[in-house]
């Protein structure tokens, strides 16, 4: 595993105090290893106010990956490929995929699905 990619439900889980989560995170940052969350993924996840304070937390000990036009059109291409239509999870296995990223996730059947469609099977934790 060169890295980590949080998904969603990662982020979710960390706003909810979720301890798994949390003891993940803290052993990814034990190894110096930052996760990555995909703009779109913040999007999901974001709703704003006082009550978004533990994703504000997690968020601020992540790299937050852009996305380029480049990028885009890589995700639209594995979305065709895999036939699933949720770009969120796709941008998530896209990156994993090129980075060689595990992912933390609480729909592994999604992420499971876009690397089956390049013949790869992921590193998954559940959260």
């Amino acid at each position: 595993m060169a890295g980590v990619t949080f998904d969603t439900g990662a982020l979710i889980a960390a706003e909810r105090n979720d301890r798994r989560m949390w003891s993940l995170h803290a052993g990814f940052l034990a190894e110096e290893v930052a996760p990555v969350v995909p703009a779109p993924v913040l999007a999901e996840a974001w709703r704003g106010g006082p009550g978004q304070a533990n994703l504000v937390r997690v968020l601020s000990m992540c790299n937050l990956e852009w996305m380029t036009e480049t990028r885009l059109r890589k995700v639209g291409v594995l979305a065709g490929q895999s036939n699933h239509d949720d770009v969120v999870d796709v941008t998530v296995a896209e990156g994993a995929i090129r980075r060689g990223d595990a992912v933390v996730t609480s729909n592994r059947e999604h992420i499971d699905k876009v690397g089956q469609a390049v013949g790869l099977t992921l590193c998954i934790e559940d959260v």
